[in-house]
C-alpha cells in the first residue's frame, strides 16, 4: 500500500486551506512528508470541497507550478500527483515534472486531460463524483451506488485507454456526491471494485462522513478515526490512501506489514 500525502497550496480547503500557500513553506511541508513516509505527494490549487467555487485557471497554476518545480529541484526522484479538473492546469503541471493527474470530476469537467496525459506518457488517477463541488451534496441519490460507481469508472477508464492513457488509477469518490450511508457501502464493498483491473486510491481523510461517524466538527481532530478506518480497509482492494497525517498512516502500514510478514 502506498501513502499520498495532501499538500493544499490553498486558501479554503476545509482542513488546512491556508496553512501551505506560501510556496517555500509548501516545499517544507512536502519534505516533511516524505521523510515520514509518504510514496507520492498529491498537490492542490483549487479546494473540491462542497460549496466551494471555481478558481480561474492561470490562478490555480501559480499556485502549483512553482511548488512542482521546487520540490523536483530538491527530491528529483519523488512522485508528484496534482489534483485538478482543467486540462490547462494538468498541461502545466505535467511540464513542470509532476507524474500524476488527480482528476477528480472523472474527466467530466474537461475530458481533453485524457489525452494530455497520454501526450506525456503520465498516470492518472480517475475518480466518481456527482455534479461539481458547488452542488454535488444537494440529495444524491443512487439505485445501488456500488454498480453506479463500478459502471462509471470503467466507462471513464475505457475512454482514458482509448486516448492512450497507460497508467489508470480508480477512486470511488467519497464524499463527493454521496450521503453517510452511501460512503459506508463503498467501504463496506470495496473489495468489489478489483474487477475494473486498476489500482484503487482511497480518500477519505478527515471527511465529514468521519465527523458525522464520531460527532467530531474539528476536522483536524480526526486522524486517529481516518486511521482506524483504514485499519479495517487494508484487505479491501486499496492500493493507494491519501490522508494529511502521513506519519500516523506510515506507522499503520509497518503495523500492517509486520503482522502479516511482508
Amino acid at each position: 500500500m502506498q501513502i499520498m500525502g495532501i499538500l493544499n497550496v490553498t486558501p479554503d480547503s476545509f482542513s488546512d486551506g491556508g496553512e501551505h500557500s506560501v510556496v517555500q513553506s509548501a516545499v517544507e511541508y512536502a519534505c516533511e512528508m516524505l521523510a515520514c513516509g509518504a510514496d507520492i505527494i498529491d498537490i492542490g490549487g483549487e479546494s473540491t470541497r462542497p460549496g466551494s467555487q471555481c478558481v480561474p485557471d492561470d490562478e490555480e497554476i501559480a499556485r502549483v507550478v512553482p511548488v512542482i518545480e521546487k520540490l523536483k529541484k530538491l527530491h528529483p526522484d519523488v512522485v508528484i500527483s496534482v489534483d485538478t479538473r482543467k486540462a490547462a492546469v494538468a498541461e502545466a503541471s505535467l511540464s513542470a515534472g509532476a507524474d500524476i493527474i488527480n482528476d477528480v470530476s472523472g474527466l467530466t469537467w474537461q475530458p481533453e486531460i485524457a489525452e494530455i496525459v497520454a501526450k506525456f506518457g503520465k498516470g492518472l488517477v480517475i475518480m466518481h463524483a456527482i455534479g461539481t463541488p458547488e452542488n454535488m451534496q444537494d440529495n444524491p441519490e443512487y439505485g445501488d451506488v456500488v454498480a453506479e460507481v463500478t459502471e462509471f469508472l470503467q466507462t471513464q477508464i475505457d475512454f482514458a485507454r482509448r486516448a492512450g492513457v497507460k497508467q489508470i488509477i480508480g477512486d470511488v469518490g467519497i464524499g463527493f456526491g454521496k450521503t453517510l450511508e452511501h460512503n459506508l457501502e463503498l467501504l463496506r464493498r470495496h473489495s468489489e471494485f478489483a474487477r475494473l483491473n486498476v489500482p484503487m486510491l482511497l480518500g477519505i481523510s478527515r471527511k465529514s462522513f468521519i465527523g458525522k461517524l464520531f460527532n467530531i466538527k474539528d476536522p483536524k481532530l480526526r486522524d486517529e478515526q481516518t486511521a482506524l478506518i483504514h485499519s479495517m480497509m487494508m484487505n479491501r482492494k486499496v492500493d493507494i490512501i491519501r490522508v494529511h497525517n502521513v506519519e500516523l498512516h506510515a506507522q499503520l502500514r509497518k503495523i500492517y506489514h509486520t503482522l502479516n510478514y511482508k
